[in-house]
């Protein structure tokens, strides 16, 4: 095959060093190195300030451990460049090098300039008869971002590891370019970057809300498909990362990367924390027709796993097109020195990975004593970050929930089915719910985790809002050009009477105490719970639960259009977080058992730590929770129980939460009181959420509203 490309000059860099990977400068110049274990022979392309015109092109002379590597003296951060990577190109071996295709670094810590879709970024010729087997001699570099060499000093203001502790934590997901194009507060030109997250209102809203630890979804460079982009949609939510050590450039206001270090300063100058959400399970140059764009060039065989018996294919375990193989050393050693980067560089909080078993499996499958998760447990850096894994993937035995090993969280969809059911009249759900509101013990109370291992959600991106889960009978997706056959259709949601936008004064005030209900659930539930932005103010995406590619209005916080009845949820929330903060029994450290325990200061014995009631008092039995019919029920809370192995000098104040999910109200008897004569406070009540707190003695009843959650509390 010939390689024009070759004929051009190229220039011996000297011989560097094979470490660090990626372009670092040493203040004489910069060193590349690059790993492949199957490649011939490795170029560096420089380009013009614009990345349009390449102005030099060095060869790696030098091939140490797999490693490409080479030093370019008097290169200066800011410079732009590319690889071009020789080799076999056998698909039929796994191999599918082509030098005419200009490739990102892996270890790039900035990318300039968006992909351009075209034919010339396929390693093949699109149309020929022979398909992926047949060879493109085109240049892509036309169409192909550009890496940039990055100066990374950086005057942090804030120390690092200042963490906020697990059962105190309340994540909120948020979208960066959703939660701040539509923002008053945020100037025009800054909506929609880091920089405009960053700005004064928008942070001291989220700390006053009660937020600890903002999620960002996907904030790495990604890309949006082509056939998105031909039905003129975009890939808004991020899901297809191209740059594991680089930021989203449509994301920055400046060509800085200092920009997303001044946003961390500032999340941690008010108390909170920072998120990211990480996609390290495939990448966007999909199956064997997909394009050549970066892993691909530089070593089909080691990035991917491939069918064993035909290298030419891809194991799909993501339904991507491709899955990353972290069974080889040195992809694994990529995606632990990206997490380290963003940890220690950029001083992230911690993680959520995306489709998280992907990166725990093996070649025989899911192993919770795989090699990422066990890098990860000893890593002096990444055990101390929070890791959060959507335990769950596409491939054989991809369900996982429960089973990551200790110092992981998990998302608990349990929790959201459960509770989803629940409130909307399901029966059979008094078990299944009691187990969800103590953090789902039956599944992470192993090998010493903790109830915060169980993330509680009800809404997340990917599905209904809150507002659209009791709007919504059905999904309405059809904006997005697939017929209303993408996203989920069991959504275990209720329109309240009324599909979509009505005046109806009942639905909408149905609508808006279920709303309550499920907010009062989330966040006062045992575990670690995570609030969707926006659902706070009762946002809408007008039934979409699948907005992925709604990169406008749909998706966007509308936050000119927010409503009475949206400022009053969100001052709810605000209280509901309060009480989370006020009342160290909502947040339990040790799981709860329900057994009888002595008092940890010896005062009393047979002290329960949680206690299950019917509506008469009394506590429920086998009857109550075998009845499928049972909608309503008590738990309480017993401040008095040990929450430590530590005696306490004084112990915490109870808390009952009554929960009735019948359309009827039910009246209550309330149980003895903690303290002889003491009272019961009413602090909150889904149907009155701004009736004043007030005080009733045990063995009276209170009137819980149909459909509605209230909260007491004893005397702290």
């Amino acid at each position: 095959m010939s390689d024009p490309i070759l004929s051009r000059g190229v220039k011996i860099a000297e011989e560097g060093e094979p470490f660090p990977r990626g372009a670092t400068f040493n203040g004489q110049g910069v060193n590349f190195a690059l790993f492949s274990a199957h490649a011939t022979r490795v170029e560096v392309c420089i380009y013009d300030d614009s990345g349009e015109h390449e102005i030099d092109r060095w060869a790696l002379p030098e091939f140490t451990d797999e490693v490409w590597h080479g030093f370019v003296p008097g290169l200066q951060p800011g410079a732009r460049y590319g690889y071009r990577v020789h080799g076999p190109y056998a698909p039929l071996q796994g191999h599918r090098f082509n030098p005419n295709k200009l490739l990102l670094d892996p270890y790039a810590k900035a990318v300039m300039g968006e992909l351009r879709w075209a034919p010339e970024l396929f390693g093949y010729t699109l149309g020929h008869p022979d398909g992926d087997l047949s060879f493109d001699e085109r240049d892509s570099a036309p169409f192909m971002p550009k890496s940039v060499v990055v100066d990374s000093h950086f005057s942090w203001q804030q120390k690092l590891g200042r963490r906020v502790p697990w059962d105190q934590t309340v994540l909120y997901e948020t979208h960066l370019r959703g939660f701040t194009m539509r923002h008053p507060d945020v100037p025009q030109e800054l909506r929609g970057t880091f920089a405009g997250l960053a700005q004064d209102a928008v942070l001291e809203r989220m700390r006053d809300l009660g937020i600890t630890s903002i999620e960002l979804l996907p904030v790495q460079m990604f890309v949006t498909q082509q056939t998105l982009i031909e039905k003129g949609l975009s890939n808004f939510w991020g899901y297809d990362t191209l740059g594991f050590f680089a930021l989203h450039p449509a994301y920055m206001a400046g060509p800085f990367i200092d920009e997303f270090k001044h946003l961390v300063d500032r999340v941690h100058a008010r108390g909170m924390e920072l998120i990211m959400d990480v996609v390290y399970n495939h990448t966007p140059e999909g199956n064997e027709l997909g394009p050549t764009l970066c892993f691909k060039g530089i070593d089909n065989a080691s990035y991917y796993r491939l069918m064993p018996d035909e290298p030419r294919y891809y194991i799909n375990d993501t339904g991507t097109g491709n899955t990353l193989n972290l069974s080889h050393p040195r992809v694994l050693q990529m995606v632990t020195d990206s997490l380290r980067y963003w940890a220690t560089e950029m001083h992230v909080d911690g993680f959520r990975f995306d489709l998280a078993t992907i990166l725990a499996r093996e070649p025989y499958g899911f192993d919770e004593g795989g090699g990422f998760l066990d890098s990860c447990r000893q890593d002096p850096v990444l055990s101390t970050v929070k890791l959060i894994a959507e335990p769950w993937d596409c491939g054989p035995g991809g369900y996982q929930v429960g089973g990551f090993p200790p110092g992981w969280a998990e998302w608990n969809d349990h929790f959201r089915d459960t509770v989803r059911a629940f409130w909307k009249g399901d029966e059979g759900l008094a078990a299944p719910l009691s187990r969800c509101l103590t953090a789902s013990a039956d599944r992470f109370n192993r090998r010493g985790r903790r109830p915060w291992a169980s993330v509680n959600f009800i809404t997340a991106h990917d599905g209904f809002t809150l507002a659209d889960l009791v709007s919504y009978n059905d999904k309405h997706n059809d904006a997005n050009g697939e017929d209303n056959r993408d996203g989920h259709s069991d959504n275990r949601s209720w329109n309240c009477g009324a599909e979509g936008p009505t005046d109806d004064a009942e639905v909408l005030e149905l609508r808006a105490r279920q709303q309550r209900n499920l907010l009062a659930t989330l966040l006062l539930s045992q575990g670690t719970p995570m609030l969707l932005a926006g659902d706070e103010l009762g946002r809408t995406q007008q039934g979409n639960n699948n907005a992925y590619c709604q990169d406008n209005d749909l998706s966007w916080l509308q936050w000119s259009e927010v409503d009475a009845r949206g400022w009053a949820l969100q001052e709810f929330t605000r209280r509901l977080l309060e009480l989370r903060r006020r009342f160290p029994v909502l947040r339990r450290k040790r799981f709860l058992t329900g057994q009888a325990t002595a008092e940890a200061s010896g005062q009393s014995e047979g002290v329960r730590d949680v206690i299950w009631l019917s509506c008469d008092g009394s506590e429920m039995d086998a009857a109550h929770w075998d009845d499928p019919h049972t909608r309503c029920l008590g738990m309480l809370l017993d401040g008095r129980a040990p929450s430590s192995a530590v005696p306490r000098a004084a112990h915490d104040a109870s808390v009952l939460l009554l929960f009735n999910a019948w359309h009827e109200p039910v009246h209550f008897t309330l149980p003895a009181h903690p303290q002889p004569d003491g009272q019961w406070l009413v602090l909150m009540d889904t149907t009155e959420p701004d009736a004043p707190a007030h005080a009733l003695p045990a063995g009276e009843k209170v009137a819980v509203g149909g459909r509605a959650f209230a909260l007491l509390a004893s005397g702290e």
